[in-house]
């Protein structure tokens, strides 16, 4: 009982909003130095994007964090781990069409759709596959956070909807401006399938409860704030067995493999800006993770606050790239509607946080 009381009193439901909300940052902006890599396939950079934010930073985090990570997963119960893995390859698989989903669409409207599926997949059915149905609704902070998703899930809707609008507004040409590979509707079929298998990180991230608790108890003790992260790296781990996969069966058909080592290609240039793309894709579920911790037994919601800002800040993106440009004032409502929508959704997620304290 003392210390169950003892770890309530260590949430702070702001603060861990305020974590989430700097992920969906980080998922909305990661796309960006993949535009500075020249001269390579997209299956090479994507590579090295996978190997640096699938294995290199968050296993460099785990070791400095969290002293007793091997100790913990030679522990920590087969099934959990298998578990885990799966959702990071269920994921995986999900995480390989985002690119083009983004490619199709842009990062503005991709994202949205994409993240909208992510988030309300993500969010709801871990409660239910776990057995606590209870959590998602009863007391005033649950019922609070609830409607936060749902809040979030409209202004989702709305931009979506500003898309539509968007697709039967401009030309062909005027559209492909700023999307050069602008097709709406390659672009939905591949953000329907790419967003509700990208939901696998939620169930992953969330499926190893007694991993996290193994890293709370052996001795050295892993801190409380990332006692996540051998979770983190095996959800990863999975994630990075489909990429790496699919990434090498593409070089060895598209024979690119020597893009690795092509003299006529800036190497340290793409090495660098495809890797940071893959350190700044890896931080939106560090900061998933340490925010947890923060929101108690309203922890769920994260993942809906999570998807919820990326979206928020690749629309506006999305704008600052001239993806909106030439619409018309109506289909600008849709989207600022939208966006009004989501950062409420935050805000309603955030003050759940305070009823819970």
């Amino acid at each position: 009982m003392f210390l169950a009381t003892a770890a309530e009193t260590t949430t702070n439901p702001s603060l861990g909003v305020l974590i989430f909300t700097l992920g969906g940052l980080a998922g909305a902006v990661f796309y960006l130095p993949f535009k500075k890599v020249q001269k390579w396939a997209w299956e090479s950079y994507w590579m090295i994007y996978a190997v640096a934010g699938l294995v290199l930073v968050p296993w460099i985090l785990a070791l400095t964090t969290s002293p007793n990570v091997f100790k913990v997963l030679s522990q920590a119960p087969g099934g959990q781990i298998v578990k885990c893995f799966m959702c990071g390859a269920m994921w995986g698989v999900g995480g390989l069409t985002w690119g083009l989903m983004i490619r199709y669409l842009g990062v503005g409207l991709g994202l949205a759709i994409g993240c909208g599926l992510c988030s309300a997949t993500g969010t709801l059915i871990p409660p239910i596959l776990n057995g606590n149905l209870q959590s998602l609704c009863g007391t005033p902070a649950a019922n609070m956070s609830l409607i936060g998703v749902a809040v979030s899930v409209i202004g989702i809707v709305f931009v979506g909807l500003a898309g539509m609008s968007k697709e039967n507004e401009l030309p062909e040409a005027e559209k492909k401006k700023a999307v050069a590979e602008y097709d709406f509707k390659k672009g939905i079929l591949v953000a329907f399938f790419s967003g509700i298998a990208s939901a696998g990180m939620s169930f992953g991230l969330q499926g190893g409860p007694d991993i996290e608790a193994l890293a709370k108890s052996i001795e050295p003790v892993t801190p409380l704030a990332w006692a996540g992260m051998p979770v983190l790296v095996v959800v990863l781990l999975g994630g990075f067995v489909v990429n790496a996969g699919w990434c090498l069966f593409l070089n060895s058909k598209n024979k690119s493999l020597g893009d690795y080592t092509r003299k006529d290609a800036p190497m340290a240039n793409n090495l660098f800006f495809a890797g940071l793309a893959g350190a700044i894709w890896c931080s939106q579920f560090i900061c998933f993770k340490t925010g947890e911790p923060q929101m108690g037994s309203l922890s769920y919601i994260g993942w809906a606050v999570l998807m919820a800002s990326a979206i928020l800040f690749s629309t506006l993106l999305g704008i600052l790239l001239g993806e909106w440009k030439g619409t018309s004032s109506r289909t600008r409502a849709l989207l600022a509607i939208g966006l009004v929508l989501l950062i409420g959704s935050s805000v309603i997620s955030a003050y759940s946080g305070y009823l819970k304290a």
